[in-house]
């Protein structure tokens, strides 16, 4: 099933994080990303400082809809996006989920 299909599921404490090779395939269906020291991660590059904001509110949006929440960094024109699941302290496909449909904002 595709990514931009599904919904992300609450994680507990508890359940395993993904396999480095669970992960990878996962990673094949998120174009962009990349993992960066045990996250998903992806920088994204603007215009300028306000198209960069108004990209940061859709991500926000997005996330409250799946309850998964991303670490972002603004640097200007620039915005970096981690996931990963701080609960099992690992890479879950909601992390995965979020990518994809950050993607297509």
């Amino acid at each position: 099933m595709d990514l931009n299909s599904k919904k992300c599921k609450p994680c507990e404490a508890g359940i395993p994080p993904l396999t480095e090779k669970q992960s990878s395939e996962l990673l094949k269906q998120t174009p962009g990303w990349e993992i960066k020291d045990g996250h998903v991660h992806r920088q994204f590059k603007f215009k300028n400082f306000r198209e960069a904001i108004s990209f940061v509110n859709k991500v926000a949006e997005k996330a409250e809809e799946e309850g998964h929440h991303p670490d972002i960094i603004i640097n200007y024109n620039k915005v970096s996006i981690e996931l990963w699941t701080h609960k099992i302290n690992g890479l879950s496909e909601n992390d995965f989920i979020v990518a994809a449909k950050i993607s297509r904002i």
